[in-house]
């Protein structure tokens, strides 16, 4: 990661922060795709005996995945995001899910540990897009999942309109289409064995896959 990536990383940090007890508020106008997403990505993990969530945020996808795999450790980069996170899975009474701070260049785990990992709608505000991949598949078992459901900011030009005129002072890092998403993920080696476009808003592009070298 380069020293301005790692600068955006610190500044964006402060973001969540500070937006945490907030986030699920404003999803309210942009949650349609959501439920098929939940589906979906607790579909991809079920069986699983060991999933990793990085940016979980609040816990909305969190639960889902308790439902299917049979251990899940959640984590996120804000220490605020993490505190909403910790009380909705006490809540919910989610035995076999962690909490845990991590940033997801740098996660502590050994290498080939996971079988799957979620990075739900995080791709388009990493500011180093190739090294968060390559976190990911670091710490997935050979044939493990990735799963990287994401808001296509640019897939339709509503999408494109709404995100630009309600979403301001977001730290997004790029517009993607779903085309260009799956584009981005095969340049780094990823091979797509689902691919699905979720309509809102602004829409979601489910996908999910393996690696092509495991």
């Amino acid at each position: 990661m380069t020293a301005a990536d790692q600068r955006a990383v610190d500044k964006d940090r402060g973001y969540w922060e500070r937006h945490a007890r907030k986030y699920d508020a404003s999803l309210r106008v942009l949650g349609k795709p959501l439920p098929r997403m939940l589906e979906l990505t607790a579909e991809a993990v079920r069986g699983k005996d060991r999933v990793l969530e990085v940016a979980a945020g609040t816990g909305l996808v969190t639960a889902a995945l308790a439902r299917s795999a049979k251990q899940v450790i959640a984590t996120d980069y804000a220490t605020s995001m993490v505190e909403v996170l910790r009380a909705r899975v006490k809540e919910a009474g989610l035995t076999n899910v962690t909490c845990e701070q991590a940033d997801l260049y740098a996660l502590r785990f050994e290498p080939a540990s996971f079988d799957a990992v979620v990075a739900a709608n995080v791709l388009h505000l990493v500011p180093d897009l190739e090294g968060a991949i390559a976190s990911l598949r670091r710490v997935l078992r050979p044939g493990g999942k990735l799963i990287v459901p994401t808001f296509c900011h640019d897939e339709t030009p509503l999408s494109a309109i709404v995100s630009r005129v309600l979403i301001t002072g977001f730290p997004g890092q790029r517009r993607f289409t779903t085309a260009s998403l799956r584009a981005q993920l095969e340049s780094f080696g990823a091979r797509m064995d689902k691919n699905e476009t979720l309509p809102g808003l602004i829409p979601i592009a489910y996908m999910n896959g393996t690696f092509a070298d495991t």
